[in-house]
């Protein structure tokens, strides 16, 4: 399984102004810094929950079709489906109909399973990334992104800009992750 970002999210959950008011920091010396900041925060937030926060779009590459009924779609919450494509030994590529195909977004992580009646393809797949399913995953907006996964950001922007005594910054690494177990995906 290969997971490619295509389109990456086209803003951040914080604003600049929102990590600054955090931090107290008044002046615009460090704003590249903190807008860095923001942005590696998300990764690493988005990454220890699995999940997908603002609106972007991915790849999902299979190099077999599953034993079991459906597929789970990592990254949720899953948005929507674009398309279900796989590819023959001879690279040539098939889309599969979307009336052959059930996409859940109300499960976590999200779900396509094949419609009542039907099956996966027969066809023969090339060796190595024979299936490619394109989707949309994330809460929406910044305002849509759950205010604890903001404030987790916001530790974490801090522990990132400010020289911490060793055991505070473990603290602040611990509420950061506190803030977002509950919530986290386990893979699949």
């Amino acid at each position: 399984m290969a997971l490619k970002l295509i389109t990456a999210p086209a803003t951040e959950p914080l604003t600049l102004a929102e990590a600054k008011a955090h931090l107290r920091v008044t002046h615009t010396a460090s704003d590249g810094l903190i807008t860095n900041l923001i942005k590696a925060a998300r990764e690493y937030c988005e990454g220890f929950q699995n999940r997908q926060y603002i609106t972007a779009a991915w790849e999902l590459w299979l190099d077999a079709w599953p034993d079991k009924n459906c597929i789970y779609i990592p990254r949720p919450p899953l948005q929507s489906v674009a398309s279900v494509k796989y590819y023959s030994p001879d690279n040539t590529e098939y889309s599969m109909d979307p009336a052959d195909y059930f996409v859940d977004e109300k499960s976590e992580p999200g779900r396509l399973a094949f419609a009542y009646g039907k099956s996966w393809p027969a066809a023969t797949l090339r060796p190595a990334g024979g299936i490619v399913i394109c989707f949309s995953a994330g809460y929406g907006d910044a305002k849509d992104v759950p205010q604890k996964v903001k404030q987790a950001m916001l530790l974490k922007v801090e522990l990132d800009f400010d020289r911490h005594e060793p055991a505070e910054s473990e603290n602040l690494l611990k509420a950061v992750q506190r803030l977002l177990w509950l919530d986290r995906v386990v893979n699949l």
